[in-house]
């Protein structure tokens, strides 16, 4: 794994807190330029803490996700990793102001833009673009007649989808941007504040005594994203893959590049940014 990193710009989305945060901290030791994005003052106040870039970026909101891609293009000449993170469980169905289901855009929609957005960046840097998904996309599935969930409305297996369209999201990234890397993993279940929007249920689950006792440090955690981002792409790991403790993890069985290239065109519809 290469130990120093001086002159690589790293962006992690959702890098506030947990692994995205414990990511940000051990490449700034690497000395990496970090850029980061949060909701909350923990933002900032981690910014100064280990001397990187921040911004605040609501990802209900495409006109945040906009304004923070122009402020990338316009302040950093290379971008040599994205790292979509942000994400979480969503307990009831709810709409964003741009009209789309939160769980669809706040875990795929709004990476997908930010990172289309960038695309002309990314392959001018020949950078890789990482996804954090989970093992919770083998209970999703995609339904391209209810991309939006409007039927029968269920947290967790709207957020499966979501996670296997992280993983569906790299793989296509790897066939349609020329000379940029990419890769999705699962961290892990890791004890952060993920789940704050979610069920009762599932807060317990995971902000109890019980999660906690299963869960894994955000440092564990973060230990795929590191190896990823400090490795060689193509020798030690593959384009396009879902990786777990830096091995190929379990996908759906709808992780197919025919699924994967629907649903790019789709989210071009979704996003209102379609590339000719």
């Amino acid at each position: 794994m290469t130990t120093d990193l001086s002159g690589e710009t790293i962006i992690i989305t959702g890098g506030s807190s947990g692994i995205g945060a414990a990511a940000a901290r051990a490449l700034r030791q690497k000395g990496a330029q970090v850029v980061i994005t949060g909701r909350s003052s923990e933002t900032k106040k981690l910014a100064e803490e280990i001397g990187c870039d921040y911004y605040l970026v609501d990802y209900t909101r495409f006109t945040d996700v906009r304004a923070f891609a122009q402020n990338l293009l316009e302040k950093y000449p290379r971008i040599d990793v994205l790292v979509n993170n942000v994400g979480g469980i969503i307990a009831d169905r709810r709409l964003t102001e741009d009209g789309h289901e939160m769980t669809l855009q706040v875990n795929h929609l709004s990476g997908f833009l930010l990172t289309l957005l960038l695309q002309e960046r990314l392959e001018a840097s020949k950078a890789i673009v990482i996804n954090t998904s989970s093992a919770a996309n083998l209970m999703g599935r995609i339904d391209f007649s209810d991309l939006e969930n409007e039927k029968n409305y269920k947290a967790m297996r709207a957020y499966g989808a979501a996670k296997l369209m992280n993983i569906l999201h790299a793989q296509e990234i790897s066939t349609r941007f020329k000379g940029v890397w990419a890769a999705s993993f699962h961290p892990g279940v890791v004890e952060t504040g993920f789940a704050r929007e979610g069920s009762g249920f599932i807060r317990w689950l995971y902000e109890g005594l019980l999660g906690r006792f299963f869960m894994i440090s955000p440092e564990k955690g973060a230990d795929t994203l590191l190896w990823l981002i400090s490795t060689v792409p193509g020798k030690d790991w593959q384009d396009g893959e879902y990786y777990y403790k830096r091995r190929p993890g379990r996908k759906n069985q709808q992780a197919s590049p025919e699924v994967a290239a629907k649903l790019w065109e789709a989210s071009e519809q979704l996003t209102g940014v379609v590339k000719q």
